[in-house]
């Protein structure tokens, strides 16, 4: 059969055709605009191409002109941290003595509702290469995860196979996932999110940034064949909301094989040993045409790129296919002539295919794509990779006012223990078991906390102990209720995360997940995020290396929570004296707690499990505070445990740090707050709950003291495993017990579908 390509010269013989641009999610005027670059219409590959790159996921039309305050906030220390920034495939930071580390966290949320298996695990596939195209090597995973209502029926169908996909893709590759969350909300119903986090590292001297230039150079395609899956992904499912029935979108979402990026991994990282590359850029959204196009756009010269060449495994596809298909493990490679044998046999060594496609030429800003002889493309790739850039209207929510004049006062139980118990037992707070067990976490041997910890911790230099804390946080219930201090909020969680393990926080990396850019009130809301976000890094010092934007999350016209993730990543020393997160049993300990408690319940855990709705204002943070905590830890010894106070405060502290030592405690809770049930349940921010040895506690009190942090010995552990507090009493096995049975009670019996059913 041959495939019938509309050419450039069919596109200026055929000026008035039809063309379906809608339907890739281009609008009139930005099909227009792309006439107008051309000269004519666009030929479908063309067409094809520009409908990928122009894309809410590729172009950031919609958030460039917010997002530049990043870049307005960074101060000169912040910078002289960062080796590779904002608008590279990960940031790249300095940690120290010839180690660097790369972060990155993207998202792939409308994939993984439509086919949860596949559209999650080819989400840490892609961000895998993300940390991979910098010269590193992938030595961990981090997954964040919303869903509807734990007990509704499609969380049923997606939640199985999304966790199923993440540990199943990381597991192959042999990635200990170190951490993450998992929310259910029923803003999430239609619209799951799933954020996926890689740390890679590598030596300063390694990193690699993808352009194409050198004139005569060549461009070669390797890793698995290219297929007919993922057509259509980031430019219809990316700028989609979902009605009934869309998850039933399958062609538009790639298919993963794992063991083909675990080579895939081991090949790269032999090509930059080698210096055979000029520079490597995945294949993930967008596939061949975001490769190509951003190569191109990136060097000093043009590129010609002949598709006869490209591997395939469907017959007869079209240009417009072959440059569309997000077939999953595949890298994009500019290789000097004289490197292209040495290039070929390391990839023949490790049985990856590879195939010279192209080369860079020196017609400036000029991309020609040629199949079956004829020219299909020919186009500026500076017009492709910059896209348009909206000014979207703004405004704040005329419900806003309303919302947050509720207060956020909740109506507090009287009985201690049962709102305790109810607590724990909560979608909100109890045990994640059945879905981390699914992952290993110590696989490579270098993971030093993981399941349950406020942080995941990792040793980076074998030899010196070297290593870092990364952490991934959001609060879209407090978001919603004040976008710049839920931003805010969440920075300061995963910062307070991280700085309790005894790291530095030193860099931020995000993902930003919200509706509609259409919708004023979602603009306004990513706009106040985004300058939430900006503002606290700089107050705090640690520069935001680089992030996603995720639009579009919404079924019919109702978006979901905005949900900004931000991720902290933190400098340990020597890992071997990070700080636990929780108890081992032994000797007995003195609690206590730092940071001030007010009653503060806007967006609370408390407010939403007993049925009071979402209102008030959230949690004020003072970042301020967050660096004096920070400072605290920063060298401390003699500190047995710590553990960050957030959703559920201090009783969701106290439990998890007991939990597992079989230990109770006495706990005065006067000295926390005047009334009990806001000192055990209030989620005031900057606080921290640590244990220490009886010998220890004046230290403790004191070094507060000094940091200006207020502080408060709350009580001891004791060795019958019974928590009493103000009157009242609960075996840390009931408590345990009530928090372990609640998913096992909807999932215990579930499946992982491949598919939607």
């Amino acid at each position: 059969m041959t495939v019938h390509n509309d050419t450039v010269q069919n596109a200026f013989d055929s000026p008035d055709l039809e063309q379906p641009y809608a339907e890739l999610g281009l609008k009139d005027d930005e099909y227009a605009k792309i006439k107008a670059i051309l000269g004519r219409r666009p030929t479908d590959a063309e067409l094809t191409l520009y409908s990928v790159m122009w894309s809410e996921h590729c172009s950031y039309k919609s958030s460039k002109t917010h997002l530049r305050y990043f870049g307005q906030t960074m101060t000169e220390e912040m910078a002289s941290k960062i080796l590779a920034g904002i608008g590279e495939n990960a940031g790249v930071v300095d940690i120290g003595g010839g180690d660097a580390v790369t972060f990155r966290v993207e998202s792939h949320n409308h994939p993984s509702f439509v086919e949860p298996y596949q559209g999650a695990a080819t989400g840490v596939g892609g961000i895998v290469r993300d940390i991979m195209a910098m010269g590193a090597r992938p030595i961990a995973v981090m997954d964040q995860l919303r869903f509807g209502p734990i007990d509704a029926d499609d969380t049923k169908r997606v939640l199985p196979g999304v966790v199923h996909g993440i540990g199943g893709y990381g597991n192959c590759l042999g990635l200990p996932n170190i951490g993450g969350e998992t929310v259910f909300d029923d803003a999430y119903a239609g619209n799951p999110l799933v954020n996926a986090l890689c740390v890679g590292t590598l030596k300063v001297e390694d990193l690699h940034l993808a352009f194409a230039s050198g004139t005569g150079n060549k461009v070669i395609l390797f890793g698995s064949r290219t297929g007919l899956d993922g057509i259509g992904g980031v430019s219809v499912l990316g700028s989609a909301t979902f009605e009934e029935g869309e998850e039933r979108k399958l062609p538009a979402v790639q298919v993963g094989d794992p063991f083909a990026e675990k080579v895939l991994i081991e090949c790269c990282l032999e090509l930059y040993a080698a210096g055979v590359v000029v520079g490597i850029q995945d294949l993930g959204g967008g596939g061949l045409s975001c490769a190509t196009s951003e190569l191109a756009a990136a060097g000093d010269g043009g590129m010609r790129v002949d598709l006869d060449a490209v591997p395939l495994r469907a017959e007869n596809m079209s240009a417009a296919e072959i440059l569309a298909s997000e077939s999953q493990e595949r890298m994009c490679a500019v290789v000097a002539p004289e490197n292209v044998d040495t290039f070929m046999e390391i990839c023949a060594k490790w049985d990856v295919h590879a195939a010279v496609i192209g080369e860079v030429t020196d017609e400036h800003d000029r991309l020609a794509v040629y199949h079956q002889g004829e020219l299909v493309l020919d186009a500026p790739p500076s017009t492709i990779d910059a896209g348009p850039v909206y000014e979207r209207p703004y405004a704040r929510p005329a419900w806003l006012d309303g919302v947050q004049a509720q207060e956020g006062g909740v109506e507090k139980h009287s009985d201690l223990k049962d709102a305790w118990l109810q607590m724990v037992a909560s979608p909100a707070l109890c045990s994640r078991d059945f879905i981390t067990e699914q992952y290993d976490r110590y696989v490579r041997g270098n993971t030093v906390q993981a399941k349950r910890a406020d942080s995941g911790v990792l040793r980076i230099n074998e030899e010196t102990g070297r290593g870092v804390a990364v952490s991934a946080d959001a609060s879209g219930r407090y978001t919603y209720l004040d976008p710049n201090m839920g931003a805010r909020l969440a920075l300061a969680e995963a910062y307070r995360n991280v700085a309790v393990t005894g790291a530095t926080p030193v860099a931020v990396t995000n993902c930003l997940n919200f509706g509609s850019p259409e919708n004023p009130d979602v603009m306004w809301q990513f706009r106040e995020a985004v300058h939430g976000l900006a503002d606290g890094s700089a107050q705090l010092a640690i520069p935001v290396s680089g992030g996603n934007v995720s639009f579009y999350n919404q079924t019919g016209d109702t978006p979901i929570l905005p949900t900004p993730v931000v991720g902290v990543l933190g400098v340990i020393e020597d890992v071997t004296k990070a700080i636990p997160h929780a108890l081992a049993s032994g000797e007995e300990q003195t609690l206590v707690l730092l940071g001030a408690t007010a009653e503060e319940f806007g967006g609370s855990v408390w407010q939403d499990i007993s049925g009071q709705g979402l209102a008030g204002l959230p949690p004020q943070v003072d970042l301020a505070n967050e660096a004096r905590l920070a400072e605290y830890f920063s060298g401390v010894e003699g500190i047995t445990a710590a553990h960050d106070l957030s959703e559920g405060g201090l009783s969701q502290a106290v439990f998890e740090l007991l939990l597992g030592s079989g230990l109770g405690a006495d706990l005065d809770l006067s000295v926390v707050h005047e009334d009990a049930f806001t000192a055990l349940f209030s989620e005031s921010a900057s606080r921290v709950l640590v244990a220490v040895t009886r010998d220890r506690v004046d230290a403790a009190v004191e070094r507060a003291d000094a940091a200006g942090i207020p502080v408060a010995v709350l009580g001891s552990t004791t060795q019958d495993g019974t928590i009493r507090f103000a009157g009242e009493s609960v075996a840390l096995s009931e408590l345990a017990s009530a928090w372990s049975a609640t998913m096992p009670r909807h999932y215990g019996h579930a499946t992982a579908p491949n598919a939607a059913v």
